[in-house]
């Protein structure tokens, strides 16, 4: 059986004096799409922010390709292969649409990132925006920017919290497809949604 690409055991996390996560057990096999459901403040995005290292305290296990990672620096949590698309997106604003493209660095993986080319036969209104400012890109141009951004670096592990909220439908599809399409070429995907 292949090595898991993301697999939690009995992780605990706090925000200072605030216990939010009290044993959450998790694991997901490469190439699979997971989903977190639930109502807010039941700690989904607390479990994202967990698996980076961006909560306060964390105990357990948390282990990425069969890599123990619960006691990395988030920075070298990223270099096992993992993208995370945050739910306020942290595009920058000020620079276009193609230059937001090409700021990630590729992360030091064996698996190179998709290239600027790939990213527009896969997001076509990127590429007809793609001299925009990312304050000129609509809320769903921003979330497929932010989730093809991720695409650069060579991550095969895209953690996406809440992409689609508070999108338009047709641009919940759009993004529905293009999870599909990851799906398809091996990627493996956990998100976070309120709405199956």
């Amino acid at each position: 059986m292949a090595v898991p690409a993301l697999e939690i055991k009995d992780l605990q996390a706090w925000y200072g004096e605030s216990h939010v996560l009290h044993g959450v057990d998790m694991v997901v096999q490469p190439g699979e799409v997971v989903t977190l459901l639930g109502r807010n403040g039941a700690g989904r995005t607390t479990t994202m922010r967990a698996v980076l290292g961006l909560t306060g305290a964390r105990k357990g296990s948390i282990k990425v390709n069969g890599t123990e990672t619960i006691h990395m620096p988030t920075h070298r949590i990223a270099h096992q292969g993992i993208g995370y698309c945050p739910e306020e997106r942290g595009i920058f604003a000020s620079l276009s649409c193609e230059e937001n493209l090409l700021l990630p660095p590729v992360l030091k993986s064996a698996d190179k990132g998709m290239s600027v080319d790939e990213i527009y036969a896969m997001f076509p209104n990127l590429a007809e925006r793609r001299h925009s400012q990312g304050t000129r890109l609509s809320g769903g141009e921003q979330q497929m920017l932010a989730v093809a951004r991720i695409l650069r670096t060579g991550a095969r592990l895209l953690l996406l919290d809440e992409i689609s909220e508070g999108l338009a439908p047709v641009i919940v599809q759009a993004l529905a497809r293009m999870i599909h399409t990851l799906r398809g070429k091996g990627y493996t995907v956990v998100m976070v949604e309120q709405n199956f």
